[in-house]
């Protein structure tokens, strides 16, 4: 299984490295202060329930930093799916077919 967020090819890969090590502190520093409050609003005693709106509506950069988060995970999977389909029989690639048909009706 692929780890989630790994680069999908050598080319966003390479991209990555090219990164300047100011611009990779930075999004570490932005990283641990999305993840301290992240960490800060969970451990409260007084939070009877976990409430993800007021974490991406409260946290600034949390909601962007998610949107993004999930893009490359749709794009990895995308390509994890692309990938496989050749190794997939004819009755599987037509249950897959119409499940999408199915799902644009």
């Amino acid at each position: 299984m692929t780890p989630r967020n790994v680069p999908v090819n050598k080319e966003n890969e390479e991209n990555e490295n090219k990164v300047s090590p100011l611009v990779k502190e930075n999004e570490i520093v932005q990283l641990n202060r999305l993840l301290g409050a992240v960490m800060k609003y969970l451990s409260d005693d007084e939070q009877e329930e976990i409430d993800i709106e007021y974490l991406l509506e409260n946290t600034e950069g949390l909601r962007d930093w998610w949107n993004k988060y999930r893009e490359l995970d749709r794009k990895r999977i995308e390509e994890e799916i692309k990938k496989s389909l050749g190794d997939l029989s004819l009755e599987e690639l037509e249950t897959i077919r119409e499940q999408i048909r199915n799902k644009e009706n």
